[in-house]
């Protein structure tokens, strides 16, 4: 994996914790099933991974993350939902599992953050079994869009992508996704994409606010400091303006994703 670029503050878990299976992994949700093991890698604070749970089970779910402490958040999130799932600490890049462990592999939000996808994608693969699928779905920023016209935004979306590239991930990865699996050598891949949009007061309120606290105080603010791409004046200024499109009846916000569903 790269350096990860959100870390995880309480403002980032937060956010994340908004995402479900339905919101989030829609795309997958008709090729699933009672009884299928399934690997959630990048399991963040668990959400996703107790909806996949429920689906598959009596089938058994297993959720990846790369440390202990990240992992603690899946474990958090899991047993809040009152579901049961195993757990494991790796790298999407060098998955220690057997080859065919799984009937399907689902990975939200991940490949934008490692260094190379195309082997985290063969990886993927290799321990799906055959008849199975791997399902990948990652945003894509430069196809971020939003309404009205806000400098400050533009200037949040210019640095957030840079650094995500400074740390060696691509923020532009749901264009990409098909292209990394053709080169990964699956054959049978079929690509979709989906958009998540904030387009009233409570929606709003949650993706503006979050990321103006975000911008101040979490890993990207650190980051941005310590690479001098931006100085606190500058995020100031970008958490006000989220807070000002927060703030606005009239705002409007997009988030285009990518997504591979890819048959084993």
């Amino acid at each position: 994996m790269t350096s990860y670029t959100h870390g995880h503050a309480e403002s980032v878990l937060r956010s994340h914790r908004t995402r479900t299976a339905t919101n989030s992994a829609g795309y997958l949700l008709p090729h699933l099933r009672p009884g299928q093991s399934l690997l959630d890698v990048g399991s963040g604070p668990g959400t996703i991974t107790a909806d996949l749970a429920r689906l598959v089970a009596p089938g058994r779910v297993t959720a990846l993350e790369t440390s202990p402490e990240i992992l603690a958040h899946t474990r958090t999130g899991v047993e809040a939902a009152g579901v049961g799932v195993d757990y494991l600490i790796g790298d999407v890049q060098r998955l220690d599992l057997p080859d065919h462990s799984f009937d399907v592999v689902h990975a939200h939000q991940v490949l934008q953050h490692v260094a190379d996808p195309v082997v985290a994608l063969r990886e993927l693969v290799r321990v799906c079994r055959p008849g199975g699928v791997v399902a990948v779905r990652d945003a894509d920023y430069g196809a971020f869009t939003w309404y009205p016209v806000n400098p400050g935004l533009e200037r949040w979306l210019a640095l957030y992508r840079e650094l995500a590239r400074r740390n060696g991930g691509e923020p532009d990865a749901g264009r990409r996704l098909l292209g990394w699996a053709h080169a990964a050598g699956c054959e049978r891949v079929a690509a979709t994409a989906s958009t998540w949009c904030y387009a009233d007061d409570a929606a709003r309120a949650a993706w503006g606010l979050d990321w103006a606290e975000r911008i101040l105080d979490s890993s990207v603010a650190e980051q941005l400091l310590q690479h001098e791409l931006a100085t606190p004046d500058d995020l100031l200024r970008i958490a006000d303006a989220w807070r000002a499109w927060a703030k606005n009846q009239d705002g409007w916000f997009a988030l285009l994703h990518g997504e591979v569903l890819i048959s084993v």
